[in-house]
């Protein structure tokens, strides 16, 4: 490395995507147990604009601590540039990609270079380049953990229960809300590649899109709502969550299950009254899992859709971007020296 700074994103003050500041600060050193990578791209995620004011959106006590200034981002793509002295896993000039430490809020993405445990992180897929391995980890890893396979024992902090997991086959019917976006187009696309039947909900202007990934059948929300149109589904993946979610209870079967990406409110005598459950988790950052998504992005099973990029400098341009609603697919950072 020719120098010992790095440019950086970071946050001094919380507010508006002005509060993003473009800064010089120092290379870190991977500690045991971590391997420095020089980001190629930075995906961004909700979280990112979450930690960027100040998280009020989360109740006081699931907020993580963190201290002010941070670099915000989790999501990374780039190629391993140093390696502690006990890490077997990944050599100099691997190409990798990963979700950051999360969930805590310490994963410090929008920077050139980042200091990354080596558990994050797996192989970048050869069949993708850097953008698209960059938006993949969170959102990929939330579809994952809810869908497929938990992979963990930590607690949520929304609920007392374990998530669950559905099965997932071709007598399976799955209702994807939200599904243009980050986590919701990559959730159509496991529960496809799992073989189910998949009722993609987003507006009009992502139909195409949504087929082309697999959807069976859509609904556009601005024209209908789909409890109104959907009954029977064993699933809902909803991708937006929140306080309207448990409008899709109705859309369910007795024995049905949905899994709500940010938990809203729900009441245990309706989901009882209807037969159904509502579980949810916390994704959390791991290279195993990321290995086995990155081979179906290997392979063209799933694939990752880019909204739009910024250079890291214009990250402020890219949270405008993501004020705007209507992503489909996902906001990447590019990053060069």
């Amino acid at each position: 490395m020719p120098t010992h700074t790095m440019r950086a994103i970071r946050l001094h003050e919380h507010g508006g995507p002005e509060v993003l500041r473009y800064e010089e600060v120092p290379i870190p050193e991977p500690r045991p147990g971590e391997v420095l990578v020089r980001v190629h791209a930075a995906g961004l995620n909700p979280p990112d604009w979450y930690l960027r004011d100040g998280m009020a959106n989360l109740p006081p006590e699931t907020r993580p601590r963190f201290e002010l200034p941070v670099i915000p981002g989790t999501d990374v793509s780039g190629v391993v540039e140093a390696v502690a002295a006990d890490v077997e896993d990944f050599s100099v000039g691997d190409e990798v990609f990963g979700l950051l430490r999360f969930p805590s809020f310490e994963g410090s993405a929008y920077a050139e270079y980042v200091a990354a445990r080596a558990s994050d992180l797996a192989l970048k897929p050869a069949g993708i380049d850097h953008v698209h391995a960059a938006g993949a980890p969170m959102a990929g890893l939330t579809a994952w953990q809810f869908l497929i396979e938990l992979g963990h024992d930590h607690p949520s902090p929304f609920q007392a229960a374990r998530h669950r997991p559905v099965p997932l086959d071709a007598d399976t019917t799955v209702l994807v809300n939200g599904a243009a976006g980050g986590v919701g187009h990559l959730a159509l696309q496991l529960a496809k590649w799992k073989g189910a039947h998949v009722i993609a909900v987003a507006s009009g202007a992502h139909e195409s899109f949504l087929r082309e990934l697999g959807a069976d059948r859509f609904i556009d929300y601005t024209k209908a709502r789909p409890e109104e149109l959907v009954h029977d589904v064993d699933l809902v993946l909803d991708a937006v969550g929140g306080p309207d979610s448990r409008r899709l209870l109705s859309t369910l079967k007795r024995g049905g299950s949905q899994f709500p990406v940010f938990f809203g409110e729900f009441d245990e005598e309706e989901t009882a009254k209807l037969g159904v459950t509502v579980t949810g988790t916390q994704v959390r950052s791991n290279g195993a899992q990321l290995a086995e998504l990155g081979s179906l992005l290997d392979a063209g099973t799933v694939r990752v859709a880019v909204d739009s990029t910024f250079p890291l400098a214009d990250a402020r341009a890219a949270h405008e971007r993501a004020g705007q609603g209507h992503i489909q697919g996902k906001i990447v950072l590019t990053v060069g020296r």
